[in-house]
């Protein structure tokens, strides 16, 4: 499945299937958000934060393209992602496209 950023592919004949989505929301447990609260004193990158939108970053894109392959989508074009505080120790990362199905 090709999956990108731009709103269209030059060159290309295509049919637009509709907008997909995939999204996830992850939390850290109460231990590893305290240790990273004590990080952020001194400052530095909050590793075990990066890894987990990393990974809900991941999860989410499988979702979309999970969503585009029951549309029978060849691409997912048009790809953004966003995230959103849902709780204090808790985030969304949302994924969304364009499905599209190639033509020949």
């Amino acid at each position: 499945m090709k999956i990108v950023t731009v709103e269209t592919l030059q060159g290309c004949n295509y049919e637009e299937l509709g907008v997909v989505t995939g999204s996830t929301i992850q939390s850290k447990n109460f231990v590893s958000d305290f240790g990273q609260g004590l990080k952020s004193i001194v400052g530095g990158e909050l590793h075990s934060y990066t890894d987990m939108m990393e990974k809900a970053r991941n999860k989410a894109t499988q979702r979309m393209v999970d969503a585009a392959v029951r549309l029978g989508a060849d691409a997912v074009i048009g790809v953004r992602y966003t995230t959103s505080a849902i709780m204090a120790q808790a985030a969304e990362v949302l994924a969304y496209g364009t499905a599209i199905k190639y033509k020949n």
